[in-house]
Parts: structure tokens; C-alpha cells; sequence
């Protein structure tokens, strides 16, 4: 006898193929109905229906989604952005993040903002990347002075732009300018958290600068407090365009949220062809580590079939080291991750391992919080 079906919640299309999307990594077949057939999207009312054996666990799982309504409200604000946010210093490495922003704002039908904050009399001048330093001897009748420079040297990038975009080397992006006047992570989060970006793409230094200190750092900061994705773009980077982007590391902690920051990995590259690789750093012998991963290869390869996934136990003492030869042994080009992992998140990005994963790699981040 068939067993039978119950409503475990119902929502629109969307937050009810999330909810489905969860219960199925957690091993719960999980079904949608009422679902409009011409457009899903304008769906409401939509049931997600399990078997009635499965509904104790089922339960337990929504109920350990804590941020479930948090993580539905980002979801459904991703599709409303349309603008990619470019945090400028007028150095070399900030022309090659814009080259790089500008493409992924191309295939993502948005337009650039470039963004500019100059620091106040207070501070010393520094470019987006390196540590703040506190300078008393500062004339506070300099800001004109400082405004002007901002001024000029933004006017002269988009010079540098326009010239590009009319080559045909850069795509036709619409873009605006924005100068602020403050620290520049206070400026650019506040920013961010009022017009939501689609991604914050930032230009970092090369692995051979050995002056960038992470405490302090302006992309630290902005990895860690931003609330939309960040792109970290090195000086030494060796793709220009995402089309050539082949092969993704996407480092997993086995966790829900993760299914939320891979759809969004996925809207941003979804016209082109790449192989994702999920890694897990396994520095504890944990038995249960390849069975998950083994659970998580089956749930991908069943819903994203038009992708090539590839899964990897990484061990060893030191992680950065076992991601170093993981990047270099095969071919990758950006590095995944998200910002709720905090046992991995807080191992990267300490000064010591953050020089070397950030500043010191020429592998490109996309960083998601979760």
C-alpha cells in the first residue's frame, strides 16, 4: 500500500522549492504541487507535501532553520538587483577588478557603480586593500584638496573606461561614478546595505606584495561584514573574462545554507559551461565526512545534471597548504566560500593564512554570506 503524502508547509514557488531543495539533501523525498505550469514563478499557495513516515524528521529540520525567513528574503532581493558595486583607489589592481566587474555585470544585465571614498584629514590617504594608518598632522582644509583629487582622478579612469568600452575590449555596461567621503569599509557596506548590489567586486594585490597587512585591511572588513557576495580580484589575476572561468572550488561544511550560496554561484555563471569542485577540509578524521560528501554528490548531480561536479576530501595539517595544492593541482580559477562557516571563515582570514589566501594568491574569491 502507498504510503501517505502530508502538507509540510506551504509557500510560494520559490521558498517552497528551497524548503524542498532542503529536505532532499537530508535524505526526505519532498514533493510541490499547485504549482502554475505556464509560469511557476507567479505561483502562490504552493504545497510541499513528504510521506507521512518522514514527517517527525521533517519537522525537526524546519525547525532547526532558524534563519530560514532571512535566507528566503535574501533570496528573493537577489532577483531584484541590478547593479554591481566597484570600490575604486585609481591603482593598478583596482583597473583590473573593473575589468573584471564589468563583465560579470554584462552577463548579468546590470549596471557598474564606481566607488570612491576618500579618507578625512584625520586618516592618511590609502588605496582599497591596505591597513588604515592614523595621521594627526592633517590639515583639515586639505578635504577640498582631496575632493578635487578624488574628482580628477575618477574623471581620468573613466577616460581609461570609455576608451575601453569603445575598443570593444569591455562590454558596452552602463556605469555611474560615487565619491564618498569617510573610511572606506564604513562608506562601502553602508552603501551596500542601502542599495543591495548584486556583488561587491574589489581589487586585491598580488601574491608577491609583501606589505599588505590583513588587520585593518579595507576587502577584510568588507568580506566579513558584507551581506551581498564579494568578488575578490587579485593584481596577478590570469582570467579577464568570466567565460573563462573553468573550474570552481566551492568549499563545503556540509550545512543548508550552502544550497542557498551554490543557487546564487550558479545565477551569476549560469551561461557558461564550468566544473564545480566541492572540497571539505577534513582535519579531524571524521568518519561521517565522505559519507555527507557522497549524500551531497548525488543531491547535485540530480538537480544541476547540466553541471560537472567533482568532490574532494582535503587532510593534512595545515589547510592552507592543502588548499594551495588543491588550486594549483587542478587548474582553479575562483574560490568559493561562505561567511557562516566561522570555524573555516576564521582560519583563512587571520593575518598569518589571509596573506596567502587573499593577498597572496592569484586565484580569484567569491565570497557569500549566509
Amino acid at each position: 500500500m502507498e504510503e501517505r503524502l502530508v502538507i509540510v508547509a506551504i509557500h510560494t514557488y520559490e521558498k517552497a522549492q528551497i524548503l524542498k531543495s532542503v529536505l532532499e539533501i537530508h535524505g526526505i523525498d519532498a514533493y510541490i504541487h499547485n504549482v502554475n505550469q505556464i509560469l511557476p514563478v507567479i505561483s502562490a499557495g504552493v504545497r510541499v507535501r513528504i510521506r507521512e513516515s518522514d514527517l517527525p524528521k521533517a519537522l525537526a529540520i524546519i525547525e532547526d532553520m532558524n534563519n530560514t525567513e532571512a535566507v528566503y528574503k535574501a533570496l528573493e532581493e537577489v532577483n531584484k538587483q541590478s547593479m554591481v558595486l566597484l570600490p575604486i583607489d585609481f591603482s593598478d589592481y583596482s583597473l583590473k577588478a573593473c575589468e573584471f566587474g564589468f563583465n560579470f555585470a554584462a552577463i548579468n544585465k546590470a549596471e557598474v557603480v564606481l566607488f570612491h571614498a576618500y579618507l578625512p584629514p584625520s586618516f592618511s590617504s590609502m588605496p582599497i586593500g591596505d591597513v588604515i594608518n592614523y595621521d594627526n598632522h592633517k590639515d583639515d582644509d586639505t578635504i577640498r584638496k582631496m575632493l578635487e583629487k578624488s574628482k580628477g582622478e575618477i574623471d581620468k579612469l573613466c577616460v581609461i573606461i570609455d576608451e575601453k568600452i569603445n575598443s570593444g575590449a569591455w562590454p558596452n555596461v552602463k556605469y555611474r561614478k560615487v565619491l564618498r567621503e569617510g573610511v572606506p569599509e564604513e562608506q562601502i557596506i553602508g552603501y551596500a546595505e542601502r542599495h543591495k548590489p548584486l556583488s561587491i567586486v574589489m581589487g586585491t594585490r598580488g601574491k608577491d606584495q609583501k606589505d599588505a597587512d590583513l588587520i585593518g585591511s579595507v576587502t577584510a572588513e568588507i568580506i566579513e561584514r558584507s551581506r551581498v557576495p564579494v568578488f575578490t580580484i587579485p593584481e596577478n589575476i590570469m582570467l579577464n573574462k568570466i567565460e573563462d572561468i573553468k573550474n570552481i572550488a566551492y568549499s563545503t561544511n556540509f550545512e543548508d545554507k550552502d544550497l542557498i550560496a551554490f543557487e546564487k554561484l550558479v545565477s551569476f555563471l549560469k551561461p557558461y559551461n564550468f566544473k564545480m569542485h566541492f572540497i571539505h577540509y577534513n582535519n579531524n578524521d571524521d568518519n561521517w565526512a565522505e559519507i555527507k560528501l557522497s549524500g551531497i554528490k548525488e543531491y547535485f548531480q540530480r538537480h544541476y545534471s547540466d553541471i560537472e561536479f567533482e568532490y574532494h576530501l582535503l587532510d593534512g595539517e595545515d589547510i592552507l597548504s592543502a588548499y594551495d595544492k588543491f588550486i594549483h593541482d587542478n587548474n582553479i580559477d575562483v574560490v568559493s566560500m561562505t561567511t557562516h562557516r566561522r570555524n573555516l571563515f576564521s582560519r583563512l582570514f587571520n593575518p598569518s593564512m589571509a596573506r596567502k589566501m587573499v593577498f597572496h594568491t592569484d586565484t580569484p574569491m567569491l565570497v557569500f554570506h549566509a
